[in-house]
């Protein structure tokens, strides 16, 4: 589908956290200026935040999802849900699943990664473990878990080498402890934690404030044992090979964990859609960008969220990569909508996200809170705390996160001057 009308045509690619918000500010930002036109696979917005509690029973599939059809049409936002095929970003246009081509002035990639799941044997829902990384996914592993709770045997939570989104793990394994407990047969289920991170606490960014201690302890206090500087080698049925090793990459020995139930988080990768072009993506597949997220080869090219390349704070013995935490997605979202009213003004773009880090990791009946400016290291803000404050907070988030959705609003007044207030500010001065 040829773009034949006047107005330029910007389309946003993937209807997750970060294109559906996208989506909303954008269109907010450019007015009457551009079209806006989004692709997504199906016609739904789950709020992925909240799948470890959909794991265990604590939500529905129907309480974390909207549909999001009426909502773009009362907004003037073009949708296809049928998903895309490939992008051909020197003829600016977008193959369709159902084979219809879309053209563009301007594209947006928010697609999320691809789970890489078939790179190491035995791991996956298709196979051995089970993965809170989609809606799908959560809802599987919650009808495993309440036979596995009839039945209980060790358990094994973690993330795997190359995975680069670590919150869920400690949450999910710390979830478990909580409902184990509410059930009252967390004394016959014991716990592992594997984590290719080189400490726990690490999460990708080298630690924030004293997320190290605040999460060895609490992993301590729930009787969980814990494996860093860990390769998962290979999972079999109810049994995971685990390599772990020393600081200079050598092996430092091997484990035979026995499970009944296992969640562990893969490694990422871009999706199909966009992978395999010179100058847009890494060998990964993840989308090449500026500091003004724009990608360089192909300029009228834009990509925010987690397919989007950042390299790893460091190097580390088990390769681990870097999370992109829903507030430096919001800031990425709100720097590109800022540089689409310049350029459709004439200008250049100048504005950059600060790439900022609020994170609230829910462990059921508390929890750990972090705050980082910017969220790679060196800061000037480094800052974390834990309570019972931490669960509530991460509760009443979840309804206002799908609030703003429901209401086609990407940040409300009040929400703008409350992130002001504290200085966590989404573009830089």
């Amino acid at each position: 589908m040829a773009n034949t009308g006047k107005k330029p045509r910007i389309v946003v690619l993937g209807a997750g956290l970060g294109g559906t918000i996208a989506a909303f500010e954008i269109k907010e930002a450019v007015g009457n200026k551009a079209d806006v036109t989004v692709v997504n696979k199906g016609d739904t917005f789950h709020f992925v935040p909240s799948n470890p509690w959909v794991a265990v029973k604590w939500r529905t599939r129907e309480a974390i999802e909207v549909n999001l059809t009426h909502i773009f049409r009362r907004k003037g936002i073009e949708f296809f849900t049928c998903g895309a095929k490939a992008i051909h970003p020197k003829d600016n246009k977008i193959t369709l699943s159902t084979e219809m081509e879309l053209f563009y002035d301007y594209l947006v990639i928010a697609t999320g990664p691809e789970l890489a799941f078939d790179e190491i044997d035995g791991f996956g829902p298709e196979h051995f473990t089970q993965s809170v990384c989609h809606v799908d996914h959560a809802l599987a592993a919650s009808d495993v878990f309440e036979a596995f709770a009839r039945d209980p045997k060790p358990i094994v939570v973690g993330a795997v080498q190359g995975a680069s989104c670590f919150g869920p793990a400690y949450e999910f394994a710390l979830i478990l402890d909580t409902e184990l407990r509410k059930r009252k047969v967390r004394d016959k289920v014991p716990m592992t934690f594997v984590t290719s991170e080189p400490y726990v606490g690490h999460p990708g960014l080298d630690g924030v404030g004293d997320t190290k201690g605040l999460l060895e302890s609490e992993l301590r206090q729930r009787h969980i044992k814990w494996i860093t500087n860990a390769r998962v080698e290979k999972v079999e049925a109810g049994l995971m090979h685990v390599e772990e090793v020393n600081e200079d990459g050598s092996t430092k020995g091997h484990h035979q964990l026995p499970f009944g139930f296992s969640m562990m988080l893969p490694a990422f990768r871009g999706v199909e859609a966009v992978r395999g072009h010179e100058g847009l993506t890494n060998p990964r597949g993840f989308i090449l960008v500026d500091k003004h997220q724009r990608n360089p080869t192909y300029p009228n090219i834009f990509a925010l969220g987690v397919c989007v390349a950042i390299a790893p704070t460091g190097k580390t013995p088990v390769p681990v990569g870097v999370p992109k935490t829903g507030f430096m997605i919001e800031s990425m979202v709100t720097a590109i909508a800022h540089n689409f009213k310049l350029i459709l003004a004439g200008k250049a773009p100048t504005h950059e996200a600060t790439w900022n880090a609020i994170c609230l990791a829910d462990f059921g009946d508390g929890g750990v809170a972090f705050f980082a400016q910017p969220q790679i290291p060196p800061r000037n803000i480094n800052w974390s705390a834990s309570g019972k404050w931490v669960h509530l907070a991460k509760v009443g988030f979840e309804k206002y996160f799908i609030g703003k959705v429901k209401s086609g609003k990407s940040e409300p007044f009040y929400e703008k001057l409350a992130l002001d207030l504290i200085g966590a500010h989404k573009i830089k001065p």
